[in-house]
């Protein structure tokens, strides 16, 4: 039986899902928050390490501002709320992205979310914000040269430096693509592609695909 340690999701559909019930793109990404939250509590009932979430690609700034205005105070207004109930589940956040471009008040209230959860252990929940896995790479290769190159020394500059690669990801929204997420961390990743909406992803869907991991021969190059 396959150890899980780490689950990533794309979370696509968001947009559509909200544009299908006729109340907008930005009702589905309020829709999408609470599968968040439900997801997060069925990895810790499932005593699930690790899970990353993809909540804002480098590519994202290429959408309406309007839209991106939205989605930024969706998730300033939900760690301004939920910052003691997250800890209190003893949940550990850790933010992924260059955090840089994001607001002052955004990234105070990121870097205060890290701290207050930082000695946390139930489960670690990551966020990946304006991240892009090539400019990652790029980045990490511009630190590594100034020391012995070597894919060790590489992966030290990477966001997720310390974490297991994923064991799963998961993406909803119908698209089969990565879509420039975590692309080094993935290179033995078991991919799960549905084509249900992210606010539709439910708990027994979550469960359909763990118990078809734990049926998959994993071999890692070998035989």
């Amino acid at each position: 039986m396959n150890k899980l340690n780490h689950v990533a999701f794309i979370m696509d559909g968001n947009g559509r899902w909200g544009l299908k019930k006729k109340k907008g793109r930005n009702f589905g990404h309020l829709k999408g928050v609470e599968t968040v939250k439900k997801i997060v509590k069925s990895s810790i009932e499932l005593k699930i390490p690790i899970v990353t979430f993809y909540v804002f690609s480098s590519e994202n700034w290429k959408r309406p501002r309007k839209e991106i205005n939205f989605l930024f105070k969706l998730i300033n207004i939900y760690f301004n709320q939920e910052i003691k109930n997250i800890s209190s589940q003893g949940i550990k956040i850790n933010i992924m992205g260059e955090i840089k471009a994001l607001s002052l008040n955004l990234r105070t209230l990121l870097k205060k979310t890290m701290h207050l959860t930082r000695n946390n252990k139930q489960i670690i929940v990551n966020l990946a914000i304006n991240y892009g896995s090539k400019n990652e790479i790029f980045q990490a290769i511009k630190k590594t040269t100034k020391k012995k190159l070597n894919i060790k020394n590489l992966e030290k500059n990477f966001f997720f430096k310390t974490l297991p690669n994923p064991d799963i990801l998961i993406r909803t929204g119908g698209h089969q693509r990565l879509s420039n997420f975590m692309l080094w961390q993935l290179a033995y990743t078991e991919l799960f592609f549905l084509k249900k909406l992210w606010p539709d992803f439910k708990k027994n869907d979550f469960v359909r695909i763990l118990k078809k991991y734990k049926k998959i021969k994993r071999n890692f190059g070998d035989i």
